[in-house]
């Protein structure tokens, strides 16, 4: 698709607007939600102690997602399952999780999927957001290994495969890293490019490599890049 084709109003259906920081308080989150409802973003995505905070501050139904195993992906898979159950019975719709990096890097993608299915059972109806870290398997282990984690994360029951925390020293979305993975999963997952997005070029052109779903923290400045 061209990018001419990409409006503000339209992209902005597609945003997960994203606060992430440790040091975030509840002031912050409160802003995030009612900023999220004046842009017209897809959802807010917050830490698993932050959910409840939002729900609360959310009176126009604001979509919320919330992250587990964030952002080390070490956690044991019940832990993970735990965060992701509870963030919804506090009011989160869509679970961002983060995967075991190390087990995908060692080819143990049943590992990966073991992971996945434990907080896919844990949150049945919640939509199921799989952060592989494209960037760092990419790096240290190759295309082939991102494409097999992705069909892990598929296979184990993911809605999305995710590039990025955006937290991790190999960096965050790329478009070569989208379009892979648009490849591998399009048509059956959607795919979320997160980390490093800071602009309407950068947001366009992971659009228009496959994602079908951006996670920005700087979601007005990207917008307003739009027009």
């Amino acid at each position: 698709m061209s990018a001419q084709r990409w409006d503000r109003a339209r992209v902005a259906e597609l945003v997960d607007h994203t606060l992430l920081q440790p040091e975030a308080t509840t002031q912050q989150v409160v802003a995030l939600v009612a900023e999220a409802a004046e842009l017209g973003v897809a959802a807010v995505c917050v830490s698993p102690s932050m959910v409840a905070i939002a729900a609360a501050a959310n009176p126009v139904g604001v979509r919320i997602a919330a992250v587990a195993g964030f952002p080390s992906g070490k956690h044991l898979p019940v832990v993970k399952a735990q965060d992701a159950a509870l963030a919804v019975a506090a009011g989160a719709a869509e679970i961002d999780m983060v995967i075991d990096v190390g087990a995908a890097v060692a080819g143990d993608f049943a590992a990966v999927g073991a992971d996945v299915g434990t907080v896919r059972a844990a949150a049945p109806d919640a939509v199921l957001k799989v952060i592989v870290e494209s960037a760092a398997l990419l790096e240290l282990a190759g295309e082939a290994t991102l494409v097999a984690a992705c069909r892990a994360a598929a296979d184990a029951g993911a809605d999305f495969v995710k590039t990025s925390t955006g937290f991790h020293p190999t960096g965050g979305a790329s478009v070569r890293a989208v379009r892979l993975m648009a490849d591998t999963v399009g048509g059956s997952l959607g795919v979320k490019a997160s980390g490093g997005i800071r602009s309407a070029d950068d947001a366009l052109a992971m659009l228009d490599a496959g994602a079908t779903r951006l996670g920005l923290s700087g979601t007005r400045a990207v917008l307003d890049g739009l027009g």
